[in-house]
């Protein structure tokens, strides 16, 4: 294997890679990026064996090779070196010389033959979207799945693609997240339970201007834009009938200015228990007051105005959810249904112009006097 490349297209493609090298891994290619000379330019790639991700980078090929090479190593030698052409030559299977200006280094790699073969993925048949409409669902849903083990199929996002439409889905079962945006194409519908890590690889790998080529196989999600590749295991499992908690009798209104809601939530919730993060909000005639009590802290009131002319309530919510929600709400203002203290709430913007449609939801907290 022997080819020159700029540094900045290599740094470009290790980054692109490298993100899915596990930090720590009991299998030691792993830890490695495959590095592979082909006629069509230098090929790198890394998996932890639930994502993988490959892109193909130019170079002036003077002999076709492989091999892997420690990732983390690699990225901190590509980092420092000037700009300028980097020059590798392989000696045998494992043995890696660089050469960059006045700069020599030698690495020792791990035959490729030990690196894992990607999962077969036919792209015949993808579905084809832009990278945009992804992404808008992606930043606006993946952050609501849940990180605990106890229930695996809710660390996924739920992705329904349908004929007119594409929806994400996400819950850890005391918040959600849902948005849908209309598609033209007739796309064969299908019920996919995509890891989140999966979907950060696409914001972070592709353009908005970038079309996207979706495909699976029986198990695995194949992404393809260029000359990058991501693949992911799916999560299996039927998803929790998320449609039975969205409430629909909820006939109290609220409507608020999205960041005096977080300041005031951000301030009362100082003193909040670190176990609840309990907010008691109480809702009036034009107003919203916020306070909270903990026995071994202290208290905290405080009140913002807001629309709303419903009977009197009363209803407590994890601060922190609040503020996730808000944080990703795409308005100034924001709408709050409301049933009873003990039912779910739901959260949309108001004013929003995309054709996407966008719902949250929070489950409330038992207020304790």
């Amino acid at each position: 294997m022997k080819f020159t490349i700029t540094r900045e297209q290599l740094q470009e493609g290790l980054i692109a890679v490298a993100s899915t090298v596990p930090t720590r891994t009991t299998l030691p290619v792993l830890s490695n990026i495959l590095v592979e000379a082909t006629a069509d330019g230098v090929r790198l790639a890394g998996t932890d064996l639930d994502i993988a991700v490959s892109t193909v980078v130019p170079a002036e090929i003077e002999a076709e090779g492989a091999v892997t090479l420690p990732a983390k190593k690699l990225v901190e030698i590509v980092r420092e070196l000037p700009s300028a052409g980097i020059h590798f030559s392989a000696s045998g299977e494992q043995r890696v010389t660089l050469e960059c200006g006045r700069s020599r280094f030698k690495l020792l790699g791990i035959a490729p033959d030990e690196f894992p073969s990607f999962p077969t993925v036919s792209f015949d048949n993808a579905w084809k979207m832009t990278s945009a409409d992804i992404q808008n669902l992606i930043s606006h849903v993946v952050f609501a799945a849940s990180t605990e083990e106890s229930r695996p199929i809710l660390n996924g996002v739920l992705w329904e693609m349908r004929e007119d439409r594409m929806r994400m889905v996400a819950t850890n079962g005391h918040r959600l997240a849902r948005m849908d945006i209309p598609v033209s194409g007739g796309a064969a519908a299908a019920d996919l339970i995509v890891p989140p890590k999966a979907l950060e690889q696409i914001r972070k790998l592709f353009g908005p201007a970038d079309e996207i080529e979706v495909a699976r196989s029986d198990n695995h999600l194949g992404f393809r834009a260029g000359s990058t590749h991501i693949f992911t295991r799916l999560i299996e499992g039927p998803y929790p009938n998320y449609e039975q908690v969205i409430p629909r009798d909820n006939d109290k209104v609220v409507t608020v200015d999205r960041q005096a809601l977080a300041a005031a939530i951000r301030r009362v919730g100082v003193v909040a228990s670190d176990q609840t993060h309990r907010v008691r909000l109480s809702f009036s005639s034009g107003l919203v007051k916020f306070s909270v009590s903990t026995p071994d802290l202290g208290e905290a009131e405080d009140e913002i105005q807001a629309t709303y002319d419903g009977e009197p309530l009363e209803i407590g919510f994890n601060a922190t959810y609040l503020l996730e929600l808000l944080k990703v709400m795409p308005t100034d203002e924001v709408r709050f249904t409301l049933k009873a203290p003990e039912r779910a709430a739901t959260m949309e913007p108001v004013g929003w112009d995309d054709p996407a449609s966008y719902l949250c939801l929070v489950m409330p907290l038992r207020l304790v006097d």
